[in-house]
């Protein structure tokens, strides 16, 4: 045993030790900056034996007794769960298969401690487990809706969290009355043998009712949706101190013919683009001007303590649960068309062959000339000659963008980056606001050109904080595991793809693009996504993986994303003093905290599209769809709609007209029979046989064939 390992094994096994972050450690043990790459590797030999474990918020701690694992629980429709081990110096064990049994009064979220039962014996079959403690609970507060039943007052959870009801004291309790939807307090976990109890803390109306679903979504996952008085105070106080005329200290831009490209529907905008080209270097000069929240909300204020809570906006379909007050993240910081707005600007120069030659990065001020949406700027694109009532400079300045957005677009993936194909989900609705339909948004030339710039910035800013050798938050985005992408490559085989070393970058890249705009884009781009890691916050020195970037985090979006506000903090001490500073162990337990908050939103928009969406389909029972098979499996497949964004499940049992069996190295149901076979990617025309709200699920059946005409009997001659 080295030096090193003795020391940490010393000093976490004293009584008095609490877990601390491998920096605060090495300081404690008075490690050299020398001799801090060998501390590291120590750190990691001993996690890898068991001797040392890394905790939640990268804590060092003494290793729990033999066979025990923390890990987060989920549990599945069926009853049984699957507990993810906590990473390990950024490694994450195999999930651990918790039976029914053995899953005590654990909830889906829940941190646990288990008791590994059987070891994995082969490379298919995971370690089991038994749920031994709760360690920490996800949340205890719940929504369902609400029924009464042999006297009692029951409530039944959304979702598949829980298999039962939950008994919520005597009928009417807090004025509930059946078919409410609620917001209750678990008072006891319901396990094996006891259904749980809980009491009602809010009723949010009757199911069904506009805004109800909204609403029940907000409690669900606990959205903050009210501003406390102090922090809208601080708002107006920022609004009255604010003068458009006062640009001391910042580099003054309101004449530069500056543009913003948003969404129709956008209710915040916080980046603008400037774009000439230097007559004698040929140079492409791009600015990227970013509204400078910070300016409006000072460290430790109550801005800044509401925003760090909430950590992100969060966009729900016909609603914005913004990071900051509307009076900040649509008025002052907002960068409206003809409004004099402050900036943090990053100005860079480029070769015409689209490489970065230099950097500036400003205090700024600007006037933004044109507002555009998406949509306007592509149909513009589209056009032989400009509209008449566009401004000639402006017109310009969009064929310019475009030319260099290709340029740099080419470049990236020239570079090894991977463009993952996504469904985004956009919600129609009538006059009534009632959904009437859905369709995937468009990512076109619009879009690309706003990406590549975004991406350009956010690259600059990090390899400017690397430079200063200060540790700021990251978007880290690991590589993925080998025998993940093997599986992947295994399934994008038996779709027909050729790829020979699915390690490789430029080989997944090119199946990537092989599939764009086929019929199964959906299927291998989604599949490639669950072979790779999260992207997280953190300041841990690692690179983004599907961008190819060795430095790189989130600048372009401080009014809707916390960790892009601490970047322009550090960016404006630079700019003030030229030194920027940052603490690590801070920095990890941030980074934390606003990666699960960026999950938590992500989570619950989907639930909600989720939920209108099978609503809609509700009460269109026996509509015909044609899907594309995302999942098989030995109790049936999952389709993703072409032309409707939702995916439901063909039950096997559905399959009538033949015995289907299932093959797991294809990926396909096989017909005994008539050898029909339902594959991966497949297309196939299925029919919505049953909507179940409560559980989320949808089902689908595959549309009978119409059955040929019978042949006419001819008539004997006599």
């Amino acid at each position: 045993m080295s030096d090193f390992h003795q020391k940490i094994l010393n000093f976490i096994s004293k009584k008095t030790y609490q877990p601390i972050k491998p920096k605060a450690l090495s300081r404690r043990l008075n490690i050299s900056a020398d001799d801090y790459g060998d501390f590291r590797r120590a750190l990691r030999d001993m996690i890898r034996q068991g001797q040392v474990e890394m905790g939640r918020n990268h804590l060092v701690k003494p290793a729990q007794p033999h066979g025990a694992v923390t890990g987060v629980f989920r549990r599945v429709s069926a009853g049984f769960g699957f507990v993810r081990p906590q990473a390990a110096d950024g490694h994450v064990g195999a999930e651990i298969l918790i039976r029914e049994n053995h899953t005590a009064d654990a909830a889906t979220g829940d941190v646990v401690l288990v008791r590994i039962l059987r070891k994995p014996n082969r490379p298919d079959i995971g370690p089991v487990g038994e749920i031994t403690e709760v360690l920490e609970r996800a949340t205890r507060q719940f929504v369902g809706t609400y029924f009464e039943r042999d006297g009692q007052g029951l409530v039944r959870v959304d979702g598949d969290v829980f298999r039962h009801s939950i008994y919520v004291g005597d009928p009417g309790a807090k004025g509930a009355k059946p078919d409410d939807k609620v917001v209750f307090e678990m008072l006891r976990f319901p396990t094996t043998e006891d259904r749980g109890e809980g009491v009602i803390s809010e009723i949010l109306g009757q199911r069904g009712k506009p805004g109800v679903d909204t609403l029940s979504t907000i409690r669900a996952y606990n959205l903050p949706d009210v501003f406390p008085e102090d922090v809208l105070e601080e708002a107006r106080q920022a609004a009255a101190a604010f003068h458009e005329g006062d640009l001391e200290g910042r580099d003054d831009f309101t004449q530069a013919v500056i543009i913003t490209i948003d969404p129709a529907d956008a209710h915040d905008f916080d980046d603008a683009i400037s774009l000439t080209i230097d007559p004698k270097s040929k140079h492409w000069q791009l600015g990227v001007h970013i509204a400078d929240v910070g300016h409006f909300a000072p460290p430790g204020g109550a801005l800044d303590r509401e925003a760090r809570k909430r950590a992100t906006s969060v966009y729900l379909p016909q609603r914005v649960i913004p990071m900051f007050p509307e009076l900040i993240s649509n008025g002052l910081a907002s960068l409206q068309q003809g409004k004099v707005r402050f900036t943090k600007s990053a100005l860079m120069d480029f070769t015409p062959q689209g490489q970065r030659a230099g950097v500036r990065f400003a205090n700024g001020a600007i006037k933004v000339k044109k507002r555009f949406s998406y949509e306007q700027v592509s149909e513009i694109l589209a056009l032989e000659t400009p509209p008449e009532d566009l401004d000639e400079d402006v017109y310009q300045l969009l064929l310019r963008m475009r030319d260099l957005a290709m340029i740099l677009r080419k470049r990236r993936f020239k570079h090894g980056s991977l463009e993952l194909i996504m469904p985004e989900t956009e919600l129609e609705y009538d006059e009534a606001g009632k959904v009437s339909g859905a369709h995937f948004r468009k990512h076109d030339v619009s879009h690309e050109m706003i990406e590549e710039f975004m991406l350009a910035a956010n690259e600059a800013v990090a390899e400017q904080l690397d430079n200063l050798r200060v540790p700021f938050l990251r978007r880290v985005h690991p590589a993925p595991e080998p025998t993940k992408l093997d599986a992947f490559a295994t399934f994008a085989r038996s779709l027909g793809y050729k790829i020979d070393q699915p390690q490789d970058r430029f080989s997944l890249q090119r199946v990537l693009h092989q599939s764009a705009g086929k019929p199964d884009v959906y299927a291998v781009h989604y599949a490639l996504l669950r072979s790779l890691k999260k992207a997280t916050y953190s300041p841990a020195d690692e690179e983004h993986y599907a961008l190819a970037s060795e430095n790189y985090c989130h600048f372009t979006s401080p009014i809707r994303r916390y960790p892009d506000l601490t970047i322009h903090r550090q960016l404006g001490q630079w700019l003030r003093t030229g030194r920027a500073g940052g603490n690590e162990e801070e920095l990890f337990a941030l980074g934390d905290h606003c990666s699960r908050m960026e999950r938590r939103a992500e989570s619950a928009e989907r639930e909600l599209i989720k939920v209108r969406l099978l609503d809609y389909l509700s009460h269109r029972i026996g509509l015909a769809l044609e899907v594309i098979i995302t999942g098989v499996a030995d109790y049936g497949f999952f389709g993703q709609a072409e032309q409707f964004p939702v995916e439901g499940l063909v039950h096997i049992s559905t399959l009538t007209d033949d015995y289907y069996y299932y093959e797991e190295t294809t990926h396909s149901l096989t017909g005994q029979r008539t050898k029909r076979r339902y594959r991966l990617g497949d297309k196939v025309t299925v029919e919505v046989v049953r909507v179940d709200l409560q559980r989320r699920q949808l089902d689908f059946r595959v549309k009978p064939e119409p059955l040929a005409p019978e042949p006419k009997m001819r008539k004997k001659k006599r």
